[in-house]
């Protein structure tokens, strides 16, 4: 039998390969942040709000995603869960590949991640994500220019 915080991790990777954002944000703890690893990257750590709003501007991009678990280590007692992953997608701007090792701590009941620290593929945060956002930033500008035309 899984323990809570397994179930969750493991219902994280199902809400993941849906693409079900509200889900994703679901199982995250009111004061839940997400730090993107490696430090060299210089991604600021992101608050509930503004993963969603990366959430939300990647599905406007992502016509699929797919998370596969390659292994995960639990530590009962700490609360936390490592999982080392991949991701396969279909973007506007072609076949998106990564790897992630996603470290999350758990709230008591098992139920909330708490804290969430994401290592990623340094080499497709160098070639592939400048595309997908340059791609996320055509997207909003199409979005404003509707807004007007139906303003």
């Amino acid at each position: 039998m899984p323990t809570q915080q397994r179930a969750t991790a493991d219902a994280l990777v199902d809400a993941f390969n849906r693409m079900d954002n509200d889900a994703i944000v679901s199982f995250r703890h009111p004061n839940c942040t997400r730090q993107v690893l490696p430090v060299s990257l210089k991604f600021p750590p992101q608050s509930n709000t503004a993963y969603r709003t990366n959430l939300d501007n990647m599905k406007k991009i992502f016509s699929s995603f797919k998370v596969d678990v390659h292994d995960v280590i639990e530590d009962v007692l700490a609360q936390k869960i490592v999982m080392f992953v991949t991701a396969t997608g279909q973007t506007r701007v072609g076949l998106y590949r990564n790897e992630y090792v996603w470290k999350m701590t758990f709230d008591g009941t098992g139920k909330a991640i708490t804290d969430w620290v994401e290592f990623v593929d340094v080499g497709m945060a160098r070639d592939f994500l400048p595309k997908l956002q340059a791609e996320m930033k055509k997207v909003q500008e199409e979005e404003r220019t509707d807004r007007a035309q139906h303003s």
